[in-house]
Protein backbone atom coordinates (compact mmCIF):
# COMPACT_ATOMS: atom_id res chain seq x y z
CA UNK A 1 0.00 0.00 0.00
CA UNK A 2 1.01 3.37 -0.81
CA UNK A 3 2.14 6.14 1.53
CA UNK A 4 -1.36 9.07 1.57
CA UNK A 5 1.43 11.74 1.13
CA UNK A 6 3.42 12.40 -2.46
CA UNK A 7 6.63 12.57 -0.93
CA UNK A 8 8.20 12.00 2.64
CA UNK A 9 5.35 10.72 5.29
CA UNK A 10 5.81 13.09 8.29
CA UNK A 11 3.86 10.93 10.81
CA UNK A 12 6.52 8.70 10.32
CA UNK A 13 8.70 11.01 12.34
CA UNK A 14 7.51 9.70 15.32
CA UNK A 15 7.75 6.38 17.57
CA UNK A 16 8.00 4.41 13.78
CA UNK A 17 11.26 6.26 12.74
CA UNK A 18 13.58 3.61 14.11
CA UNK A 19 11.69 0.71 12.51
CA UNK A 20 11.54 3.25 9.00
CA UNK A 21 14.96 4.13 9.70
CA UNK A 22 16.17 0.52 9.26
CA UNK A 23 13.82 -0.34 6.56
CA UNK A 24 14.73 2.65 4.73
CA UNK A 25 18.47 1.43 4.77
CA UNK A 26 17.75 -1.78 4.09
CA UNK A 27 15.70 -0.17 0.82
CA UNK A 28 18.53 1.93 -0.21
CA UNK A 29 21.05 -0.94 -0.16
CA UNK A 30 18.91 -3.21 -2.24
CA UNK A 31 18.43 -0.61 -4.80
CA UNK A 32 21.96 0.26 -4.87
CA UNK A 33 23.65 -3.29 -4.92
CA UNK A 34 23.08 -4.08 -8.60
CA UNK A 35 23.74 -1.50 -10.02
CA UNK A 36 27.13 -1.06 -7.71
CA UNK A 37 27.85 -4.38 -9.16
CA UNK A 38 30.74 -6.01 -9.93
CA UNK A 39 33.31 -3.60 -8.69
CA UNK A 40 31.44 -2.41 -5.84
CA UNK A 41 29.29 -2.85 -3.15
CA UNK A 42 27.13 -1.78 -0.56
CA UNK A 43 27.58 -2.50 3.23
CA UNK A 44 25.09 -1.81 6.17
CA UNK A 45 27.30 -0.46 9.11
CA UNK A 46 25.58 -0.96 12.73
CA UNK A 47 26.19 1.53 15.56
CA UNK A 48 23.61 1.97 18.78
CA UNK A 49 22.56 4.84 20.67
CA UNK A 50 21.66 4.93 24.27
CA UNK A 51 19.45 7.77 25.62
CA UNK A 52 18.69 8.31 28.78
CA UNK A 53 16.27 11.17 29.43
CA UNK A 54 16.41 11.29 33.36
CA UNK A 55 20.40 12.18 33.05
CA UNK A 56 19.54 14.16 29.53
CA UNK A 57 22.55 11.57 28.07
CA UNK A 58 23.18 10.13 24.89
CA UNK A 59 25.64 8.10 24.02
CA UNK A 60 26.77 6.66 20.23
CA UNK A 61 28.71 3.28 20.24
CA UNK A 62 30.20 0.59 17.60
CA UNK A 63 29.91 -2.74 18.88
CA UNK A 64 33.12 -4.81 18.80
CA UNK A 65 32.88 -9.02 17.76
CA UNK A 66 34.06 -11.03 20.22
CA UNK A 67 34.51 -14.82 20.92
CA UNK A 68 33.86 -15.85 23.99
CA UNK A 69 34.96 -19.59 25.24
CA UNK A 70 33.36 -20.93 28.53
CA UNK A 71 35.08 -23.39 30.53
CA UNK A 72 34.55 -26.27 32.33
CA UNK A 73 34.60 -25.07 35.55
CA UNK A 74 31.38 -22.46 34.29
CA UNK A 75 29.51 -25.78 34.90
CA UNK A 76 30.33 -26.84 38.22
CA UNK A 77 26.90 -27.30 39.64
CA UNK A 78 26.54 -25.94 43.04
CA UNK A 79 26.21 -28.01 46.51
CA UNK A 80 22.87 -27.47 47.36
CA UNK A 81 23.00 -29.46 51.09
CA UNK A 82 22.19 -27.01 53.43
CA UNK A 83 23.93 -28.13 56.88
CA UNK A 84 23.13 -24.69 58.62
CA UNK A 85 20.07 -22.39 59.45
CA UNK A 86 19.58 -20.09 56.88
CA UNK A 87 18.56 -15.81 58.06
CA UNK A 88 15.52 -14.39 56.46
CA UNK A 89 16.83 -12.51 53.57
CA UNK A 90 15.63 -8.65 53.65
CA UNK A 91 14.72 -6.64 50.68
CA UNK A 92 16.22 -4.21 48.66
CA UNK A 93 15.29 -2.14 45.61
CA UNK A 94 16.70 -2.67 42.03
CA UNK A 95 18.72 -0.36 40.18
CA UNK A 96 16.36 1.23 37.54
CA UNK A 97 17.00 -0.36 34.27
CA UNK A 98 19.46 0.86 31.08
CA UNK A 99 18.23 2.34 28.77
CA UNK A 100 17.76 -0.01 26.04
CA UNK A 101 20.76 0.94 23.09
CA UNK A 102 18.82 1.89 19.94
CA UNK A 103 20.42 0.32 16.63
CA UNK A 104 20.89 2.66 13.76
CA UNK A 105 22.27 1.54 9.83
CA UNK A 106 24.19 4.06 7.47
CA UNK A 107 25.03 2.30 4.05
CA UNK A 108 28.65 2.14 3.61
CA UNK A 109 30.05 2.00 -0.14
CA UNK A 110 33.38 0.08 -0.51
CA UNK A 111 35.12 -0.89 -3.77
CA UNK A 112 35.47 -5.01 -3.77
CA UNK A 113 39.25 -5.02 -4.76
CA UNK A 114 40.57 -3.39 -1.92
CA UNK A 115 37.63 -3.07 0.21
CA UNK A 116 38.16 0.94 0.75
CA UNK A 117 35.60 2.99 1.68
CA UNK A 118 34.77 5.06 -0.89
CA UNK A 119 31.15 6.74 0.02
CA UNK A 120 28.94 6.81 3.11
CA UNK A 121 25.39 6.96 2.99
CA UNK A 122 23.55 8.83 6.20
CA UNK A 123 19.97 8.85 7.37
CA UNK A 124 19.98 10.75 10.14
CA UNK A 125 17.88 10.41 12.96
CA UNK A 126 16.49 12.61 16.10
CA UNK A 127 19.71 11.75 17.71
CA UNK A 128 21.69 13.34 15.24
CA UNK A 129 19.78 16.16 15.91
CA UNK A 130 19.91 17.40 18.64
CA UNK A 131 22.25 17.74 22.13
CA UNK A 132 25.19 15.27 22.48
CA UNK A 133 23.99 13.00 20.08
CA UNK A 134 24.36 16.02 17.59
CA UNK A 135 27.88 17.05 19.01
CA UNK A 136 28.81 13.39 18.29
CA UNK A 137 27.37 12.47 15.00
CA UNK A 138 29.11 16.23 14.22
CA UNK A 139 32.68 15.20 15.34
CA UNK A 140 32.18 11.96 13.10
CA UNK A 141 31.07 14.01 10.26
CA UNK A 142 34.37 16.13 10.56
CA UNK A 143 36.09 13.10 10.83
CA UNK A 144 34.82 11.89 7.33
CA UNK A 145 35.44 15.15 5.77
CA UNK A 146 38.82 14.70 6.44
CA UNK A 147 39.10 11.45 4.37
CA UNK A 148 38.92 11.44 0.51
CA UNK A 149 35.18 9.71 1.12
CA UNK A 150 32.39 11.11 -0.45
CA UNK A 151 29.61 11.88 2.16
CA UNK A 152 25.51 11.69 1.58
CA UNK A 153 23.41 12.80 4.28
CA UNK A 154 19.69 11.96 4.04
CA UNK A 155 17.45 14.44 6.53
CA UNK A 156 14.22 13.39 6.36
CA UNK A 157 12.92 15.10 9.95
CA UNK A 158 11.59 18.27 10.19
CA UNK A 159 12.78 19.14 13.34
CA UNK A 160 16.29 19.16 15.32
CA UNK A 161 19.31 20.99 14.45
CA UNK A 162 20.44 20.73 10.62
CA UNK A 163 23.94 20.47 9.68
CA UNK A 164 26.49 23.45 10.12
CA UNK A 165 27.15 24.62 6.78
CA UNK A 166 28.62 28.31 5.78
CA UNK A 167 25.29 30.28 4.26
CA UNK A 168 21.80 30.41 5.02
CA UNK A 169 19.66 27.58 4.24
CA UNK A 170 16.96 27.71 1.37
CA UNK A 171 13.81 27.10 3.78
CA UNK A 172 12.24 23.24 3.00
CA UNK A 173 11.30 20.91 5.24
CA UNK A 174 13.40 17.84 4.35
CA UNK A 175 17.26 18.17 2.97
CA UNK A 176 19.52 15.67 1.24
CA UNK A 177 23.64 16.95 1.62
CA UNK A 178 26.11 15.71 -0.50
CA UNK A 179 29.53 16.56 0.00
CA UNK A 180 32.21 14.92 -2.64
CA UNK A 181 35.57 14.74 -1.82
CA UNK A 182 36.66 16.08 -5.23
CA UNK A 183 34.82 19.63 -4.23
CA UNK A 184 35.24 19.87 -0.63
CA UNK A 185 34.50 22.57 0.79
CA UNK A 186 31.31 22.63 -1.14
CA UNK A 187 28.12 20.87 -0.39
CA UNK A 188 25.56 20.46 -2.47
CA UNK A 189 22.40 20.98 -1.28
CA UNK A 190 18.56 19.52 -2.28
CA UNK A 191 15.95 21.00 -0.36
CA UNK A 192 12.73 19.10 -0.62
CA UNK A 193 9.01 20.61 0.21
CA UNK A 194 6.32 19.11 2.29
CA UNK A 195 4.61 18.66 -0.84
CA UNK A 196 7.36 17.35 -2.95
CA UNK A 197 8.60 13.76 -3.98
CA UNK A 198 11.52 12.43 -2.87
CA UNK A 199 14.40 13.15 -5.27
CA UNK A 200 16.62 11.20 -7.33
CA UNK A 201 20.05 12.05 -6.05
CA UNK A 202 23.27 11.23 -7.56
CA UNK A 203 25.86 8.55 -5.61
CA UNK A 204 29.71 9.42 -6.61
CA UNK A 205 31.82 6.57 -6.91
CA UNK A 206 35.70 6.68 -7.77
CA UNK A 207 36.91 8.82 -10.28
CA UNK A 208 36.59 8.12 -13.49
CA UNK A 209 33.50 5.61 -12.91
CA UNK A 210 30.37 7.66 -13.05
CA UNK A 211 27.88 8.16 -10.69
CA UNK A 212 24.49 5.82 -10.09
CA UNK A 213 21.27 7.13 -9.38
CA UNK A 214 19.85 6.90 -6.29
CA UNK A 215 15.97 6.68 -6.61
CA UNK A 216 14.74 7.95 -2.80
CA UNK A 217 11.61 7.74 -3.47
CA UNK A 218 11.60 4.32 -5.01
CA UNK A 219 12.59 3.34 -1.71
CA UNK A 220 10.35 4.53 0.40
CA UNK A 221 7.49 3.48 -1.49
CA UNK A 222 9.62 -0.15 -1.37
CA UNK A 223 9.23 0.43 2.75
CA UNK A 224 5.75 1.28 2.57
CA UNK A 225 4.80 -1.78 0.17
CA UNK A 226 6.65 -3.63 2.78
CA UNK A 227 5.70 -2.69 5.75
CA UNK A 228 2.34 -0.92 5.13
CA UNK A 229 3.32 1.73 7.81
CA UNK A 230 -0.19 3.54 6.73
CA UNK A 231 -1.80 1.04 8.48
CA UNK A 232 0.15 1.91 11.73
CA UNK A 233 0.51 5.69 11.66
CA UNK A 234 -1.71 7.66 13.83
CA UNK A 235 -3.10 9.84 11.12
CA UNK A 236 -5.80 11.77 13.01
CA UNK A 237 -3.10 13.59 15.52
CA UNK A 238 -2.16 17.25 15.09
CA UNK A 239 1.48 17.50 13.44
CA UNK A 240 3.56 20.45 15.13
CA UNK A 241 4.75 23.10 13.59
CA UNK A 242 2.89 23.24 9.96
CA UNK A 243 1.68 26.51 8.66
CA UNK A 244 -1.88 26.69 8.55
CA UNK A 245 -1.65 26.42 4.80
CA UNK A 246 0.74 23.07 4.81
CA UNK A 247 -1.39 21.58 7.94
CA UNK A 248 -4.71 22.62 5.66
CA UNK A 249 -3.04 20.71 2.88
CA UNK A 250 -1.84 17.61 5.50
CA UNK A 251 -5.49 17.26 6.06
CA UNK A 252 -6.96 17.21 2.62
CA UNK A 253 -4.75 14.59 1.51
CA UNK A 254 -5.35 12.51 4.27
CA UNK A 255 -8.73 12.81 3.94
CA UNK A 256 -8.66 12.45 0.24
CA UNK A 257 -6.86 9.04 0.69
CA UNK A 258 -9.36 7.86 2.69
CA UNK A 259 -12.36 8.33 0.65
CA UNK A 260 -9.95 6.29 -2.17
CA UNK A 261 -9.25 4.09 0.32
CA UNK A 262 -13.53 3.29 0.91
CA UNK A 263 -14.06 3.18 -2.92
CA UNK A 264 -11.57 0.51 -3.00
CA UNK A 265 -12.76 -1.09 -0.45
CA UNK A 266 -16.58 -1.46 -1.48
CA UNK A 267 -15.05 -2.54 -5.04
CA UNK A 268 -13.78 -5.74 -3.42
CA UNK A 269 -17.28 -6.32 -1.59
Amino acid sequence: MPSPFPGMDPFLEGEMWQEFHSTFAGAIRSQLLPRLKPKYVALLAKRYTIEHPVLNVTRTFYPDVHIVKQTREAYIVPDTTWTTAIAPPFELENPPPEPEPMPYLAIEIRDVAERRLVTVIEILSPENKRGKGYLEYDAKRAAILATDTHLLEIDLLRHGQRIELVGELPRAAYYVFLSRATRRPKTQVYPIQLRDKLPTVPVPLLSPDPDVPLDLQAALDACFDLVGYERLLDYAQALAELSAEDAAWVGDTIHAANLQSEIENRKLQ
